[in-house]
């Protein structure tokens, strides 16, 4: 008996502490005031909680106003850590982007300096007069790289370098004929047959295209993903969502349990609600992730752009040798095939000159002896460290209820905050995604009307992963052009190679000079849209009769 008296008197006295602190409403208006609202709105002693929308009536430290201005602050309290986790994905990204865009940039100009550098000491003034055929290569190249197949046509491009280097060389390998316009141009039209530079320009177009698809592809799959991450995350709760998140965050406080907080299935089932929209973008976004984890495996194997752009200064110089060492034969059919050409009425001195083939050799490509420069990194480096950012990134979609629903924002056990006292949460937990959302006990959802914004997302990652998986088949179905990319060719900074020595030498005079032999335009995009056959070199007989001598 003097037991239950002393349970009873504890129980009284437990009640009677409760009610007071209800009807003073201290610690709630001190509560508020920290969550930067105003004091004035909360009332001084507990009211009547019979007007209340959405929180527990009875006995309350809220008006109908304060519900109001409590569903606003829910709202910013909801969106800040999904846009705090979503921010940091996005920059995330942002930086990754900007790290493999800055690299094939550089890339490309540091091997446009290097070409340059060793054509300059090996071939001269001959090299130099002809070094715009090589610049308009590089510029095209870059311009594909930002633009893609809609600016320029990566095998026509290269077509119409091949015909104009062949053009340049057969001129100087045959400086005693005299060629029509029309006669090179049967020239340019047997190159197939003729292969003067050997294998070396099929092999490259197959190199260069499949690197440059690929690292084109995946640096827009990177520029694609903070543009998604941020459209995502800024979609507008729903009116149902607001008010499901008040009654979670802040009816307690209604009810004098400041340091109350929600069970954490509670929570879950809340978030889902919230952001079943967004889970449903999950499964695109993982087939996102996993082509684009499937094409960094191209770039780090056969589809490797640092590999192909590094030594390209070489294997051009390999297809120039190519021509010098199979000139007479080359000569020999194009003439059975296009004709013989009338010989140029030369001087005594030229006759002596039996052959005008160059005769220096380059030295082996050496990747140590070139080590990569390029913003300070390398390929393989780059390519480690996204792949680890990729697969972090699966599931974010899905598994954001869980990450909010976590830690200090939720109360584990049963002392918690169920929605309507502080007891365990009975109701099953519901699953991701819109179509699970049909029975949820905290928010209502339509279930038949999905977020406009996120299926256009969703539309806009499956077209992005079609691009990326015939990237990783060496294809490039993308046609239209990444405008803001277009303002950057001059990014990067070249960076000089390894001294070298001259391996061959060639006198030259102040006096030579290019001739212009064809004026019609080519193609736009080509090597260099320039004019076709464009100039050729006039060493004809009485210069190379001159400078013969000095070869060596």
């Amino acid at each position: 008996l003097t037991l239950l008296l002393l349970c009873v008197s504890t129980l009284v006295v437990l009640s009677a502490a409760a009610e007071q602190k209800l009807k003073n409403c201290n610690e709630v208006r001190a509560a508020f005031t920290s969550k930067g609202l105003n004091v004035n709105d909360v009332p001084n002693k507990g009211i009547n909680g019979a007007p209340l929308k959405v929180c527990p009536q009875g006995f309350s430290c809220c008006t109908v106003e304060l519900e109001e201005k409590l569903s606003q602050q829910s709202q910013t309290e909801i969106k800040a850590p999904v846009s705090r986790l979503s921010t940091n994905l996005q920059s995330s990204f942002k930086q990754r982007h900007d790290n493999f865009d800055k690299f094939f940039r550089e890339l490309l100009k540091n091997a446009e300096d290097s070409l340059n550098n060793m054509f300059v000491r090996t071939y001269g003034m001959m090299y130099v007069q002809n070094a715009a055929l090589f610049r308009d290569f590089f510029k095209s190249l870059t311009q594909y790289y930002v633009s893609g197949s809609a600016a320029v046509n990566l095998d026509s491009m290269l077509s119409d370098f091949w015909d104009d280097l062949l053009e340049r060389m057969f001129r100087l390998v045959n400086v005693q004929y005299d060629f029509s316009d029309a006669y090179m141009e049967c020239v340019s039209q047997h190159t197939e047959q003729l292969q003067p530079f050997g294998d070396v320009p099929r092999k490259l177009r197959i190199q260069l295209t499949r690197a440059f698809v690929a690292a084109r592809t995946f640096v827009r799959g990177l520029s694609l993903m903070p543009d998604v991450i941020n459209k995502v995350s800024t979609v507008s709760a729903s009116p149902s969502c607001v008010r499901a998140t008040m009654k979670m965050l802040y009816c307690p406080y209604c009810s004098g349990q400041v340091a109350l907080k929600p069970c954490q299935n509670y929570c879950l089932n809340v978030m889902r609600g919230c952001l079943a929209n967004q889970a449903d973008l999950d499964a695109e976004w993982n087939n996102f992730l996993g082509a684009m984890l499937s094409l960094a495996e191209r770039l780090e194997g056969p589809f490797n752009f640092e590999s192909v752009m590094d030594p390209i200064d070489v294997k051009i110089s390999e297809a120039i040798m190519n021509m010098q060492e199979n000139s007479m034969q080359v000569s020999q059919k194009v003439f059975q095939g296009c004709g013989t050409p009338k010989l140029k009425p030369i001087s005594r001195s030229a006759r002596s000159v039996k052959e005008t083939v160059f005769t220096g050799r380059f030295r082996p490509y050496s990747p140590e002896a070139r080590p990569t420069t390029a913003a300070g990194t390398s390929l393989d480096r780059l390519t480690g460290e996204v792949k680890k950012k990729l697969k972090h990134a699966k599931k974010f979609w899905s598994t954001l209820p869980e990450t909010v629903c976590a830690g200090e924002r939720i109360a584990p056990g049963d002392e918690c905050w169920n929605g309507t006292a502080k007891s365990r949460y009975e109701s099953l937990v519901m699953g991701n995604g819109l179509a699970n959302q049909v029975s949820n006990p905290d928010v209502e959802v339509d279930i038949t009307k999905p977020d406009t914004v996120i299926r256009s997302q969703i539309a806009i990652l499956k077209e992005m992963t079609s691009w990326l998986k015939a990237a990783h088949s060496g294809n490039d179905i993308s046609f239209d052009i990444d405008v803001e990319g277009s303002g950057g060719e001059e990014s990067g900074s070249g960076s000089d190679t390894t001294s070298q020595t001259d391996d061959m030498y060639f006198p030259t005079t102040p006096n030579t000079r290019l001739s212009k032999v064809r004026t019609e335009q080519k193609s736009p995009g080509g090597a260099g849209a320039v004019l076709k056959g464009s100039m050729a070199l006039v060493l004809c007989g009485l210069g190379l009769a001159l400078l013969a001598p000095h070869w060596r």
